[in-house]
């Protein structure tokens, strides 16, 4: 008998998820295309003649700009792109609301069906739907067209492709979207339609509000029940709330449920980044009409100027790096496989913050980044130049960024711009107004602005919640040192600033390799040793450590990635600042620095390793160890003479003298039972010096 109820019971939940799958369907729509390239002529028989010439077959996500973008110099192709579907909608949608969602299309878009316009959107970097409505012939071929172009352009963010390029293309992943004439928003710009806030998180208790945009595009008052749930991990019901009510089709209509949840589980970064879960759903007579689920996270924020960052009233290591999306050979046309592969890279290395740069990016990664514990900066491409003409257009990215990522709990702050400035009156009122739009969407979180000038009283500054400074000492100006004094003022004059380092480093070329540095390096020069970067990340994370006045700092970057207007460095098209090469095959010496200082593995290395042709037979060697002092043999002998270098992982063993040829240096260190040992091959045949510009620039660097 109870197995027959249980059997009976299982039919009955089956049966429910059928009817609440199939209220609302969302399947890829990535199959099946075909593109052109442009650019078309003006002339019309010209343009009808190629139109209608061979198309390429491609698959989403895609991008025409994956070779040129990063293996030319201000030489790839800007401008259109067609991409065109053949599909037929059944007969048995004929009753269903249709539309498509763009994950993102660089940098604007128009989309057709059957020749006619059913939407456009601005902006490379975030969603949107177009609604297919009454054009659709049902049960016959129907025939959509996409044109993209990423021609830079002074009224769309970013305005041009200084700091990075624009992949041109349907570059993320399509999805064609089903649901009844009465459901929850699905063309709220392109959000979920549902937005969960959170208020007095506490160990003891939080409050919860669901707020649930809906809509009915019939021609009458529909009468439907609205429910809200929270469930947990496990996926027991915690809360429950339903509201009845006639939904009129005069627009979109919005109601809240709101919760007292008592003694909540917390969400807690990477220690426990626990997850509860949100279904709001519509129903008519008891027939599930719409479903969405979102996450929720319940954590607590807060900066204290001048002490750190707080998570659930603890102080929380704010360990950041930066991220561009594109990888090499694939622009920004990437799967999951790749953006779980940086992940896996931003994770190992034991990062607690990542600042997504400088763009909205996948709604996968953000996702990701809520059940890892990752604490985020999500931000707009409002980056390098202003023109007068993006105003419209910054705010409308910002509302699509904000609505659309509402519910991601690892997002902390809005980032608003970056290094923008003249004319000044213009950026800072435009800045102003862009605060006031995150504080009206979303007045619970941070916002922030970012300045390349390392001076508070900048005319653009003080304009957001988080004033960030991008500094690169030692790389575009002064010297690698001069971090210190520079954040000793502030922190004296400006006590009150919120202050974080939002970018830093120095690029670096593997194969360019020496010994032989000063404090300083010449950027517009062709050498780009690998070792001037790591010396930058020891003695200025060193410096970040014993500073809270920087409330978090994020290193620049995670990975190289393309600069298509940039040669320099001996790379072509390529800005390599990042820890781990734009092919993610070589990670760079300073990848280890980090893991050594920051992650709980545990981690013995030895820098230099492709520096295998020494300059000098009296030399350094430097090894970083998170598991205790290592011991240091040369050619099976052990040396002495280790010495503490910038904080408790790195250790330096100062005049060893090498041996003519090959030499064989090992670390080992002996903890808890275990050893853990690294050993590399240098080569020494006489002194040499690698020519290395070492050349100081005492101005100010603000930018590019």
């Amino acid at each position: 008998m109870r197995k027959n109820i249980l059997f009976l019971s299982l039919i009955a939940l089956f049966l429910c998820a059928f009817q609440r799958v199939s209220a609302r369907e969302v399947v890829p729509f990535n199959d099946g295309w075909e593109f052109k390239k442009g650019p078309f002529s003006g002339n019309a028989l010209q343009t009808v003649m190629k139109w209608d010439g061979k198309w390429e077959k491609v698959t989403l996500p895609h991008t025409w700009n994956a070779q040129d973008m990063q293996r030319q110099v201000a030489s790839f192709y800007q401008g259109e792109g067609y991409y065109r579907k053949r599909f037929t909608f059944p007969e048995s949608m004929k009753e269903k609301r249709v539309y498509l969602r763009f994950e993102g299309v660089g940098s604007c878009a128009e989309v057709y069906i059957n020749g006619y316009l059913a939407g456009t959107h601005k902006g490379g970097y975030s969603a949107f739907v177009c609604e297919l409505g009454p054009q659709i012939k049902w049960g016959k071929e129907n025939e959509i067209v996409v044109k993209a172009d990423n021609t830079a352009r002074p009224d769309v963010i970013p305005v041009n492709h200084n700091l990075f390029g624009v992949y041109g293309g349907i570059y993320r992943p399509v999805w064609l979207v089903t649901t009844e004439p009465c459901a929850i928003a699905v063309n709220d710009c392109a959000s979920s339609g549902v937005y969960i806030t959170q208020k007095n998180v506490s160990k003891k208790s939080a409050e919860v509000t669901v707020k649930v945009k809906v809509d009915n595009a019939s021609l009458a008052p529909v009468p439907v029940e609205l429910e809200n749930a929270v469930y947990d991990a496990e996926g027991k019901l915690v809360k429950r709330h339903v509201q009845s009510f006639d939904l009129t089709p005069q627009g979109m209509k919005c109601y809240a449920s709101t919760f007292k949840m008592n003694r909540p589980h917390l969400w807690n970064g990477r220690k426990d980044p626990y997850l509860y879960k949100v279904v709001s759903r519509l129903s008519s007579n008891g027939r599930v009409l719409d479903e969405v689920v979102q996450p929720l996270g319940l954590r607590k924020y807060e900066i204290v100027a001048g002490k750190g960052f707080f998570l659930n009233g603890e102080k929380y290591p704010m360990y950041g790096v930066t991220r561009h999306q594109d990888w090499w050979g694939l622009g920004s046309a990437l799967t999951n496989k790749e953006h779980d592969f940086d992940l896996a890279a931003i994770m190992d290395i034991g990062a607690t913050t990542v600042r997504f740069a400088h763009y909205q990016q996948s709604d996968y990664i953000y996702s990701r980044c809520d059940s890892l514990g990752l604490i985020i900066w999500a931000e707009i491409p409002f980056v390098n130049r202003v023109t007068g003409e993006e105003w419209d257009n910054a705010h409308q990215q910002m509302r699509e960024l904000i609505r659309q990522s509402f519910n991601h709990p690892s997002i902390y702050v809005w980032g608003i711009h970056n290094e923008v400035y003249h004319p000044h009156e213009y950026t800072a009122a435009l800045t102003r107004s862009i605060h006031d739009l995150c504080k009206t969407e979303d007045p619970d979180r941070f916002t922030a602005a970012v300045n390349g000038y390392g001076h508070a009283e900048h005319p653009v500054n003080q304009n957001a919640d988080i004033q960030g400074m991008n500094r690169y000492f030692g790389w575009y100006e002064k010297r690698v040192q001069d971090i210190l004094p520079w954040v000793e003022g502030l922190e004296k004059k400006y006590p009150w600033q919120r202050l974080m380092l939002t970018e830093y480093g120095a690029d670096a070329n593997i194969a360019h390799q020496t010994e032989v540095l000063g404090d300083a390096l010449n950027w517009g020069a062709s050498f780009y040793p690998e070792t001037f970067q790591t010396k930058t990340h020891e003695y200025q994370w060193g410096v970040i450590a014993e500073h809270p006045y920087i409330i978090a700092s994020y290193l620049w970057n995670m990975f190289d990635f393309a600069v298509p207007m940039w040669k320099r460095g001996g790379i072509i098209a390529r800005n390599s600042k990042g820890l781990i090469t734009f092919d993610r095959k070589t990670k760079k010496d300073s990848y280890f620095w980090y893991k050594a200082n920051w992650s709980k593995d545990p981690v013995v290395y030895l820098t230099q390793r492709r520096n295998v042709n020494r300059e000098r037979k009296n030399t350094s060697v430097t090894v970083y160890s998170n598991v205790g002092v290592p011991e240091i043999y040369l050619n099976g002998q052990k040396l002495d003479g280790v010495r503490r270098g910038y904080t408790d992982v790195h250790y330096v063993f100062d005049n060893v003298t090498l041996a003519e040829g090959k030499n064989t240096l090992k670390a080992v260190v002996r903890a808890g039972g275990k050893k853990y040992a690294d050993e590399i091959e240098w080569f020494y045949n006489g002194e040499r010096t690698r020519k290395a510009d070492s050349s100081v620039n005492e101005h100010e660097h603000s930018g590019w």
